[in-house]
């Protein structure tokens, strides 16, 4: 029988980027955060909501993105399950890459680790070049350092962001 670590039942802090161009946006946005805390994944901070071309198909509807701090007792694998399910109850289906979606949700970062297997990598491979993952990313944690090379959140941002993005406002 394998003693089980007192680490293993401590919470857990992850960034998730959430991501909609398909349908009732807002809609799409505040029915996953919902369904987040309906799976013991509580959200601590939200970041504002940026509308970004999508890419690389610059005709298919814009996007509404944010990055929500949520807090977790679940490992990463079983929350890459729940954010899949989630994404599958409100709509999503089995498409071609970068076709428009009513939910996208990516980890980002898992309690600043380095993880890899066969469907899943953390952090995010391509997180560092998004700038509408990195903007929103610094506004709910100014000081997040890149897991893989150790740079700030600010200098990876200097080096990337083209402002592209713009904030928006739902009421």
């Amino acid at each position: 029988m394998r003693k089980q670590d007192i680490l293993e039942n401590q919470a857990k802090y992850s960034y998730l980027s959430i991501g909609t161009n398909l349908g009732n946006k807002k809609f799409n946005i505040e029915k996953t955060k919902f369904l987040l805390n309906q799976n013991n994944i509580k959200i601590i901070k939200i970041s504002n909501i940026y509308e970004t071309f999508a890419s690389p198909n610059f005709n298919d509807p814009k996007f509404f993105n944010l990055i929500v701090k949520v807090k977790t007792y679940k490992n990463p694998i079983e929350l890459f399950k729940i954010i899949k399910s989630i994404e599958k109850l409100l709509g999503r289906k089995k498409s071609p890459k970068n076709s428009p979606r009513i939910c996208d949700i990516d980890i980002i970062d898992y309690n600043g680790i380095k993880f890899k297997n066969s469907y899943l990598q953390i952090p995010h491979p391509k997180m560092k070049d998004r700038e509408f993952v990195l903007i929103p990313l610094m506004e709910v944690c100014s000081n997040w350092i890149y897991p893989r090379s150790k740079l700030k959140i600010s200098s990876i941002i200097n080096k990337i962001c083209k402002n592209t993005l713009r904030s928006i406002k739902i009421v």
